[in-house]
């Protein structure tokens, strides 16, 4: 069974930058996984931030944040990553990362950016961003 783990949250000043990670352990290689991160602030629903297709060859993310987000994942390390500049206070959330296996030929461009379908997730993050 995999299981993912986030880290890299904390309190940040407005217009700084986090990096989070995804460390993966067990199950297939991570290579088998699109991978998703998702936030979720206090009184609001889970709202997908970015995805990316289980070779890295596509990417999506939420408007809110492109341009100032990057996700990237090396599978030879089992981790992924969401590089996260000019924050904001509005991106005050926990994030999650979630895996969606997807062996086989046919999905290497494939992620999806809603939480369905993501069997695995971490326990999340919390990224704090006020002066």
């Amino acid at each position: 069974q995999l299981q993912v783990v986030e880290s890299g949250g904390g309190l940040v000043q407005p217009g700084g930058s986090l990096r989070l990670s995804c460390a993966a352990s067990g199950g297939f290689p991570l290579d088998h996984y699109a991978i998703g991160w998702f936030r979720q602030a206090p009184g609001k629903e889970r709202e997908g931030v970015s995805c990316i297709s289980k070779s890295g060859a596509s990417t999506t993310y939420v408007d809110s944040v492109k341009g100032r987000f990057t996700i990237s994942r090396d599978n030879a390390k089992n981790t992924a990553y969401l590089q996260m500049n000019s924050l904001k206070p509005d991106d005050t959330a926990v994030y999650y990362c979630a895996a969606d296996f997807r062996p086989g030929a046919g999905w290497d461009t494939f992620c999806s950016p809603g939480p369905a379908g993501y069997e695995h997730w971490g326990q999340g993050t919390q990224v704090t961003v006020s002066s």
